[in-house]
This record gives structure tokens, C-alpha cells and sequence, in this order.
């Protein structure tokens, strides 16, 4: 399972006891002797490293105090602004500390100038409260990530962040909401595998970071794995929103089963379609993504509300050449959480790919989960045809991570999806073994398009795989005009196996909606959480 905080981290090889130091400008962290990098070297370094047989990353020197770095402690610990690299930049880096859930260090590198000197780790960098266990971390332990700052070094505000890159190739990225929430990884193997098999968590073991330049930073990054090595350069720009052009090439050194391109990850424990009685929690909904969002090839917009499923579901999207996709947060109401950590602010992820993918998939990964501590939200593009060992392959994209709609249209879209045993049974609903298997669904809508109009004459338009619906139609929902559209549906379904659920509201042959797609499980109203 993926989780938040016991994520996989990465490694490097030792630090080099020949180096001879030199001191950063403005007091920040020690610089080893320069060596020439830029994105052709890095894509050089990758290609050599898939051609040798694959070293996993070493942990860092065992140690209780290494072990007593748990979530509490390693969240006191600080790494003060006026330590940063690149402290007058626009946006200074500082790094994450070791921990109990990342023990891997990584190498970090300032590269200016097509000039890279590593970054040497010293305790003395970081701020420690006192009695914290990584005062007593041996020297040369080095540093489990990376992140860039908001603002100055010599500024209010300097100790936030808005970019971090940490644990196995896991980043993400501040929202206009200045909240953290989904993440993004650089790629994604045999995920959700089949029985006796493992995901694999590629790493990215070294980055090379270079100042704020035009209002952008650059990042390079090597990124190794049993199944593939790679290089990576992010190109990442703050305002007005968080958007980050990704290009990478892969050197497979074996080929895999899912071979996941511009992975997502989230975590959804339940939503308004989920009753929260069913939950050993008293807010009304807790997740930091509620639906995927997909655009076709053809221009289609597909919304797949999240599900916590009662047993692991991977859904397949089949589709060529796509615009688009992405898992968002669109109940923007602090009143769905009631929570001190503001969901409602959580960003969106927008995966836009630069060129033409080819076929494949989006694949949406749901896994069960009884706490909101697990990631068990995933979503990637998977070629029809996965490359090999020995192939190469090159994919750019860029990343968005606003709290506004990523995709400009006048269509409707469902803002509500919600499941309950229907409030009203007809005589032969009422039947024994019947009673428990109907289901009512409420959806609601709004846009543009359907400004003027009368739902009570719009078509709406459903399809089923399997199971019976009744009661299908459209009406106005109780918030005064306008208002949105509400849409209620009955459906009769038995046994395990879910159903597959398309809905497009239409007025004539003119499309109004997105499309709303739904896995119905017809067990899980029952299940608890």
C-alpha cells in the first residue's frame, strides 16, 4: 500500500573522503570542488547505470537516534532560512532531515553555470529542539530531500515552502490555497501487481538544483530501480499557480507489467457519497482528492468520482493521443470538512502532455483504507505498448496545480455524487432479498449550459453493465434559482462483481454535461470504514 508517511526514500553512495570543502556564499552549507553537469550528462549518467547490474541505495548508518526519529520528532526539527543554498535567491533551498520513514539519503548538488558541487551535510545545518534524537545522528548521515522556499531567506515567511521533493521519486507542490495535498512521482512500476508479486519504488538518488532564473527554478534528477534508471529536468514556476514542465528519458533495464507515465497519487477515506456514520470519525468527509478528470483524444470530459473500495479496483480508461488528466479536489466548502487542516484548500493536479502519447490508458488505482494516513489514490498514463528491456523512452509534460477548474468549459459538471439505500421502495422493491440491493443515486450538476433550461426535459442519458435502473430524471435542486441540476436514479444490482456507470444529461442532440462515470460496488453502503 502506498502510504503518506512510511514512504520508500532514496540513496546515494558515500561521500567521498578526498573532497576538499568550500564554504557557500552567505554561510550556508559546504560545497564540494565543481564538476561539469547539465540534462545530456545526466541522460548519459542514466544510460550507464541501467548497462550495470542494479545496487539498491544504502540506508543510513543504523542507529537508535535514527530510529527514534518518528513523525513528532522529525517534524521539530528545522532547518533555518539563513542556512538555505541560494539564500538571496528568489526561492532558496534548504533540505529535509533523516528520519525513521526516510532513511535513505540522497545527493544533492548546486549546479551553476553547467557546473555541479555536491551539497555536504553537517548536523550544525539543521535547528533541534532540545532532548531530540537527531542531535545524536552520526556525521555524515546526509540529507533525506529536497525543497524551495517562498520567499527570501532575509524575508517574513522564509520557513515556507512550496515545492519539496522526498521519499523514493515522490514530489509535490503548493496549491493557490498554500496547502500541500496530492503528490506526483516520476514513474510508476507494476503498481496494484498481480498475487506473489510487489510494486517496485524507483528512487531518485541525486538532484542537481540551480538558482531561480526568470521567475523559474530547475531541477535535475537520477532516478534508479531494479526495472529502469532515468534522468529527469523539472522547470518548475510558482505564480500564478504552481505549473511544472517534466521531461524525462527511461532506460528500461527489464521489462514490467504497469509501466505508469506521470504518476499521481492521493488519498480519499470517504466523501459525500460515502456515509460518514459508516466511519470511526466524526467529520463529514476527509479526503484530498475527490474525482478524476480526464479529456480524451476526441475532446470527451470523463469525471470519475473516487471511490474507498471494498477490495482493491483498478479501472481502465482506454484512449489515444490524450489532453489530459488529473485527480481534483472540487468541494471547495470548509463546511464538507469542518477541519482544522482546510481540505478545501488542497490543489488539483493537472497532467497536460506536451506531444502525442500515443495509445493507452489512464489507469485509476483505488485501494481499501480504514484511516486517512494511506495514499490509496493512484492515477497514470500506461502505454499499449510497454517498452522492453534495453528500449529507451522520452516523454514531456507539464504538471498544474491550481484550486480552480484545470479544463475551461461551458458543459456541466457533477459537483455531488452521492449513494444511499433508496428512501422509497415500490411494493415489488419490498421483496425479501430485493430490498437490500436497490440503490438510490443523487448527482448534481452545474454550468452554463444548462442556464434556460428545464431539467424536468433534459434526456438523461444512462448506461449500466450490468443491473436495472429506474426512476431516471432531472429536477431542480432545492437552493433557489438558479440553482444546480439535481439527478436522481434507482439501480437494482446483485453480487460482488461492480457496476459500470456512464450518465451524460443532453437536451435534444446537444451535449450539455461531462460525462459522469461511477464503480458502483453494490456491497460497499454496508461496509464500515
Amino acid at each position: 500500500m502506498i502510504t503518506r508517511r512510511a514512504l520508500t526514500a532514496v540513496g546515494l553512495l558515500a561521500l567521498s573522503p578526498l573532497a576538499r570543502p568550500a564554504l557557500a556564499a552567505s554561510g550556508g552549507p559546504r560545497l564540494d570542488p565543481p564538476e561539469p553537469m547539465d540534462f545530456e550528462r545526466l541522460k548519459g549518467l542514466a544510460r550507464t547505470l541501467r548497462d550495470r547490474p542494479y545496487a539498491p541505495p544504502p540506508e543510513a548508518p543504523a542507529s537508535p537516534a535514527l530510529d527514534a526519529l518518528t513523525y513528532g520528532p522529525l517534524q521539530e526539527i528545522r532547518y533555518p532560512p539563513a542556512h538555505a543554498l541560494f539564500p538571496e535567491s528568489p526561492y532558496p533551498v534548504t533540505f529535509f532531515h533523516l528520519g525513521n520513514f526516510f532513511r535513505h539519503p540522497v545527493k544533492i548538488f548546486s549546479l551553476e553555470g553547467g557546473q555541479a558541487r555536491q551539497v555536504l551535510y553537517s548536523r550544525d545545518l539543521f535547528a533541534y529542539p532540545p532532548g531530540n534524537p537527531g542531535t545524536n545522528l552520526p556525521d555524515g548521515s546526509g540529507f533525506a530531500g529536497v525543497r524551495f522556499q517562498k520567499v527570501p531567506a532575509d524575508q517574513p515567511g522564509a520557513d515556507g515552502d512550496w515545492l519539496a521533493f522526498l521519499g523514493a521519486s515522490y514530489f509535490r507542490a503548493a496549491g493557490d490555497g498554500a496547502q500541500y495535498g496530492a503528490s506526483a512521482r516520476g514513474i510508476a512500476i507494476d503498481t496494484a501487481p498481480g498475487p506473489g508479486k510487489t510494486e517496485e519504488f524507483p528512487v531518485f538518488t541525486r538532484f542537481y538544483v540551480s538558482p531561480a532564473s526568470d521567475g523559474a527554478v530547475t531541477i535535475l534528477a537520477l532516478l534508479e530501480g531494479q526495472s529502469l534508471t532515468g534522468a529527469y529536468r523539472f522547470t518548475a514556476r510558482k505564480e500564478p499557480h504552481v505549473v511544472i514542465d517534466v521531461a524525462c528519458t527511461l532506460y528500461i533495464r527489464k521489462a514490467v507489467e504497469r509501466f505508469g507515465v506521470a504518476p499521481l497519487t492521493s488519498m480519499l477515506w470517504y466523501s459525500e457519497g460515502m456515509s460518514r456514520f459508516l466511519a470511526s470519525d466524526w467529520r463529514p468527509e476527509v479526503h484530498d482528492s475527490d474525482g478524476l478528470l480526464m479529456q480524451t483524444g476526441a475532446g470527451e470530459l470523463i469525471w470519475r468520482p473516487l471511490n474507498n473500495p471494498p477490495r482493491l479496483s483498478v479501472s481502465a480508461f482506454a484512449d489515444k493521443s490524450p489532453k489530459g488528466f488529473g485527480l481534483l479536489q472540487r468541494d471547495r466548502a470548509f463546511d464538507t470538512y469542518i477541519d482544522d487542516g482546510f481540505e478545501e484548500n488542497r490543489p488539483h493536479i493537472w497532467v497536460e502532455p506536451q506531444g502525442d502519447w500515443g495509445a493507452g490508458s489512464v489507469q485509476l488505482v483505488e485501494i481499501p483504507t480504514h484511516q486517512e494516513t494511506d495514499d490509496n489514490i493512484g492515477a497514470m498514463w500506461v502505454p499499449s505498448d510497454p517498452p522492453g528491456a534495453g528500449a529507451e523512452r522520452s516523454f514531456a509534460y507539464r504538471l498544474h496545480w491550481p484550486v480552480t477548474e484545470p479544463v475551461a468549459t461551458n458543459l456541466a459538471r457533477c459537483v455531488a455524487t452521492r449513494a444511499t439505500k433508496a428512501s422509497w421502495l415500490s411494493e415489488a422493491d419490498r421483496r425479501p432479498g430485493r430490498a437490500n440491493l436497490v440503490r438510490q443515486f443523487v448527482l448534481e450538476f452545474e454550468g452554463a449550459a444548462l442556464a434556460g433550461l428545464d431539467p424536468e426535459k433534459a434526456l438523461v442519458a444512462l448506461t449500466l453493465s450490468r443491473g436495472s435502473a429506474e426512476e431516471v430524471g432531472a429536477t431542480w435542486a432545492p437552493y433557489g434559482k438558479p440553482s444546480p441540476w439535481r439527478v436522481f436514479l434507482k439501480i437494482f444490482a446483485d453480487g460482488p462483481e461492480p457496476v459500470e456507470m456512464r450518465l451524460k444529461l443532453k437536451s435534444g442532440d446537444r451535449l450539455l454535461s461531462e460525462t459522469w462515470a461511477y464503480q458502483y460496488y453494490p456491497e460497499a453502503p454496508g461496509t464500515v470504514l
